[in-house]
């Protein structure tokens, strides 16, 4: 019989998975320690030699980890493991990919709405006691057409609950939109086959995708092609009327080419919960600009029992996946894991 597989868990535990996890004693030999804030060198006695390791950082001393096979991640970004040796050492990462698609895809939709009623100005008239009924405020948001930048989790959820209120879906996508396997999803969320975008452009197709589009929502990973993937030139092919949203990240816009044309009203607008310096800086001018609304990195609701509870139902699942010799659910190509890595969204 087989030695129990060690698996160290550095993640915020959720207690009810935990224990059912804990049903598989005799084959899983578990240790919890706290969470860490970002990857660090941690001592050996504290990390012991894990096979699996659960953790968003893990530490920068990965290489005295010799037995570790299987990293899940506790985030679906994976940019804080580039400068580890994990493709290296062979070790299979799995991301949190479709933990938090809900609450992204219901952020977006909740600017949308902001957006096209105007509804700051809307909070500033009942400041002011002023009765307005300006037919801004009275704009409609179904048939209104949306670009989704990337087509993976996030944007499949997107997609979905855009056209459920009858919004119109453009992607644009490095490769073809079909099924997915093999990739964790909440049951009933996403477009799993593919089939919800009235057309899919190839990223060599800005010139046409961006033009039209209403609002623009960015769901990229970042790699190093990804980083600054639109620029200035992009920003102004979109219409003045035209917002971006971005709970992706922010490293995807030229900070300086989205700041010049939200500045001169070339677009109507920018909802951005992700941000180029964290927290960000009081004397930033995002924060001044009226066409702007500003949130702290909460679009994913990591804060809420609902991510918990579903990274560790994805953590569960692929622990009997990996005893049982299965494809695990998430796995990131390894060429998506070195920073020279050339790829794109």
């Amino acid at each position: 019989m087989r030695e129990p597989v060690d698996v160290l868990i550095a993640e915020e535990v959720y207690a009810p998975v935990l224990e059912e996890i804990r049903r598989h004693e005799g084959r899983l030999r578990l240790k919890i320690i706290p969470r860490q804030e970002r990857s660090r060198t941690l001592d050996l006695e504290l990390l012991g030699d894990p096979e699996i390791l659960m953790a968003t950082f893990p530490p920068r001393n990965l290489r005295d980890l010799g037995r570790l096979r299987w990293l899940q991640l506790g985030s679906a970004g994976y940019e804080q493991i580039f400068d580890l040796p994990v493709v290296e050492m062979g070790i299979t990462v799995t991301n949190a990919s479709g933990v938090s698609d809900v609450p992204i895809a219901e952020w977006c939709l909740l600017m949308m709405f902001l957006f096209e009623r105007d509804f700051r100005r809307v909070l500033d008239n009942q400041s002011a006691r002023l009765w307005d009924r300006d037919p801004k405020f009275q704009s409609e948001l179904r048939g209104r057409l949306v670009g989704i930048f990337g087509y993976g989790s996030i944007g499949r959820e997107v997609g979905r609950q855009c056209r459920a209120l009858g919004l119109r879906i453009w992607v644009m996508n490095r490769s073809a939109i079909g099924r997915r396997n093999n990739r964790f999803l909440v049951e009933g969320t996403g477009d799993p086959d593919g089939t919800l975008p009235e057309r899919v452009f190839r990223l060599d197709e800005m010139e046409e995708f961006l033009p039209p589009l209403d609002y623009l929502v960015l769901a990229l990973p970042r790699t190093p092609r990804t980083e600054g993937i639109l620029g200035e030139y992009h920003l102004r092919l979109l219409k003045p009327s035209a917002v971006l949203l971005n709970a992706a990240r922010a490293e995807l816009v030229e900070e300086s080419a989205l700041l010049a044309v939200l500045r001169e009203n070339r677009i109507a607008g920018a909802a951005l919960d992700v941000h180029y310096r964290f927290p960000l800086p009081a004397g930033h001018p995002f924060w001044e600009l009226q066409n702007v609304i500003l949130t702290p990195w909460i679009s994913g609701s990591t804060g809420s029992p609902y991510y918990l509870q579903r990274l560790w139902r994805l953590f569960k699942e692929n622990l009997g996946r990996y005893l049982a010799g299965a494809p695990l659910l998430n796995v990131i190509p390894p060429q998506e894991l070195v920073r020279e890595h050339r790829g794109t969204a």
